[in-house]
């Protein structure tokens, strides 16, 4: 089953049990404090340049290059053009069950250690490359799901003879079970109380262990819904106040006082600098 948020080339476009993808072109550099990559990731930046920064520690990904990124992990990004005045990166998530069922398959993996937070892929092979293609088209391919599944597989099997590998399944923190929550559905009137329902639990208990772990569900609303509004400003061709609807505000301008507390700019100066409907799947031989 595939869903796609725009009919543009960038749209973010998912595969439920395989994983989702999206494009982001940029005309202006941008930084973005404490992103949650809540699934296990792949980023190909096409042009310029991307840094992630965590726990004093900083990934610096050229143009050509990869970085996989292990689930549950949070950065401050920053997004830099290239000599041409262009920023362009395509973004591969994948399904947490299918990592951990290639995990299975690869057995030499249990000698090697894995990622911790993110590692750089550097010299991408043209038949990476090509594997990469195929795995970004295989989101929204007419092929069946075992294909679809098999494409993004690849893709890991070539990070394993880098020796890259993303770490085994952790049950997830109470807080990152209800980030995903939010995430499948930003635009639902989220409760405390609604969302202790879903995850059977009474809602003291959830309050309780949320603070354990310095989180709110007010809080943790608040941050999916502007991330997953940041993603679809970069990657669609989507209006503001249909972004804002889509992560759940019927108030435009109550969006953007939001966005622009969290971000430290306005909606609108993202979209400006963002041109969505240029191309940034179709990879040619070379990453």
């Amino acid at each position: 089953m595939t869903a796609a948020t725009d009919h543009g080339a960038n749209a973010l476009r998912m595969r439920v049990g395989i994983g989702a993808t999206a494009g982001v072109v940029q005309h202006s550099d941008l930084r973005f404090s404490r992103l949650a990559i809540d699934q296990p990731t792949v980023i190909l930046v096409r042009h310029g340049s991307k840094t992630l920064h965590a726990d004093g520690r900083a990934w610096q990904v050229g143009a050509g290059e990869a970085i996989a990124i292990a689930g549950g992990s949070t950065f401050d990004v920053t997004n830099r053009l290239a000599s041409d005045g262009r920023y362009e990166a395509r973004w591969l998530i994948l399904d947490a069950d299918l990592v951990e069922r290639a995990r299975r398959q690869m057995r030499e993996i249990d000698e090697i250690g894995d990622i911790d937070g993110a590692r750089t892929v550097h010299g991408l092979e043209p038949e990476f490359c090509a594997a990469l293609g195929r795995a970004f088209d295989a989101i929204t391919a007419p092929v069946p799901d075992r294909i679809a599944e098999h494409r993004l597989t690849e893709v890991l099997a070539w990070l394993s003879l880098r020796s890259v590998h993303f770490p085994p399944m952790q049950a997830p923190s109470l807080a990152t079970r209800v980030r995903r929550l939010f995430e499948a559905a930003p635009a639902e009137r989220w409760t405390a109380a609604l969302a202790a329902r879903q995850l059977a639990m009474s809602e003291a208990t959830l309050r309780r262990r949320l603070a354990a772990q310095d989180a709110t569900v007010g809080t943790l609303l608040a941050d999916v819904r502007m991330t997953s509004a940041l993603l679809l400003l970069q990657s669609t061709g989507l209006p503001v106040n249909r972004i804002a609807l889509d992560v759940g505000y019927e108030s435009a301008s109550r969006f953007a006082i939001r966005f622009r507390k969290r971000f430290g700019c306005a909606p609108s100066a993202i979209r400006s600098r963002t041109t969505a409907h240029e191309r940034a799947d179709g990879l040619p031989d070379r990453c």
